[in-house]
């Protein structure tokens, strides 16, 4: 039996990447989106024609509704024969200090990054008897840096979560996360933007697709591995390198 793939915000950017790149592998993918449905019918459109032999299907939910993202599992299941994964990618990133933090511009960052996340997992651990969870963090969790306060402290908590639930729902379910650095400009941005964020990494170079991908496989094909973090961030974690 083919397995199946849930990947949020599948439609664009990494989380478009990881979809090829599991149907590429053989997964079906059950592609989520929020308002990119042009994007989501497309990938699945493409995909189909390149990958024949498997299944694509999209599945909308906005998740800052949490009734929404509590349909999400259940719909998924009753379009596949099984979940084998779990893929937490979709997330907002918004600047601001702690001062300039708003409490909807808080909220916002914590329910799309913390809180849909967090009842996909439940859910899925409750609906399952076997699976694996990757969560996508940030390498803005090792430091203390408030630019991005309200995004920061979002990704923190979904690492904290990550830990708790690979100790909860082991051994049926591995959870793990990955933790991206410079890999994409913003969409206002090119690739000179990337390039001079990337001056002050030990690797000095943006890490593009390949490093958070290489480390999906990583994390799939190594089924002792649970309660995780794998950095894809070019060493950033570790400090500036000034």
């Amino acid at each position: 039996m083919q397995k199946t793939a849930l990947v949020t915000g599948a439609s664009k950017r990494i989380g478009k990447a990881i979809a090829q790149h599991l149907a590429s592998q053989g997964w079906n993918v059950a592609i989520h989106y929020n308002t990119s449905s042009a994007g989501a019918e497309k990938l699945r459109s493409e995909l189909k024609k390149q990958f024949p032999q498997n299944e694509f299907a999209i599945f909308q939910a906005n998740l800052m509704n949490e009734e929404e993202v509590q349909r999400l599992i259940p719909d998924v299941l009753r379009q596949f024969e099984s979940l084998d994964l779990l893929v937490n990618n979709a997330s907002v990133f918004e600047p601001s200090s702690l001062k300039e933090t708003s409490l909807e511009l808080l909220r916002q960052q914590m329910i799309v990054n913390f809180q849909a996340p967090f009842l996909l997992c439940r859910d899925l651990a409750k609906a399952v008897d076997k699976s694996l969870i990757i969560n996508f963090v940030d390498t803005r969790i090792t430091s203390n840096r408030s630019n991005y306060a309200a995004y920061s402290i979002s990704k923190k908590a979904l690492w904290e979560l990550t830990k708790m639930a690979a100790l909860e729902f082991a051994p049926n379910v591995r959870v793990n996360a990955i933790a991206p650095g410079v890999s994409l400009p913003p969409e206002d941005q090119d690739e000179k933007y990337l390039w001079n964020l990337a001056k002050g990494i030990p690797m000095q170079k943006p890490g593009g697709l390949e490093p958070i991908l290489r480390s999906m496989d990583f994390i799939l094909t190594n089924d002792h591995l649970t309660g995780q973090l794998l950095f894809a961030d070019g060493g950033e974690n570790l400090g500036k390198n000034y």
